[in-house]
């Protein structure tokens, strides 16, 4: 998964295709366990792009996505939210929830 920067969320925006944004801190360790799983998802699941948003680096990002607690996962489709979640979820649950934005 790509750790991406403002400009790169900012085309994600507009973008129509689906896409998993783990928004993390590298402090974080339910982060690190989430990780390895949307890794995982991001390549088993065909077209959902799956990227990475560090907070700490992108607050204003964060802050406009009302990311309160890490890890907090948002998951567009055409720019919309389709779905979030904030914490650690089982890999099944995730991937029945991103098999839903296709």
């Amino acid at each position: 998964m790509k750790d991406i920067n403002a400009q790169e969320y900012n085309e994600l925006l507009n973008s129509e295709a689906p896409v998993v944004i783990d928004f993390h801190a590298t402090w974080c360790g339910p982060c690190k366990v989430l990780s390895p799983i949307l890794e995982e998802l991001s390549s088993e699941v065909e077209g959902v792009e799956f990227v990475k948003l560090d907070v700490d680096q992108h607050p204003e990002i964060a802050g406009a996505n009302g990311v309160m607690g890490v890890p907090t996962v948002v998951m567009l489709k055409g720019g919309e939210v389709k779905e979030r979640f904030v914490g650690v979820q089982p890999k099944e649950v995730i991937k029945e929830k991103v098999s839903a934005l296709i």
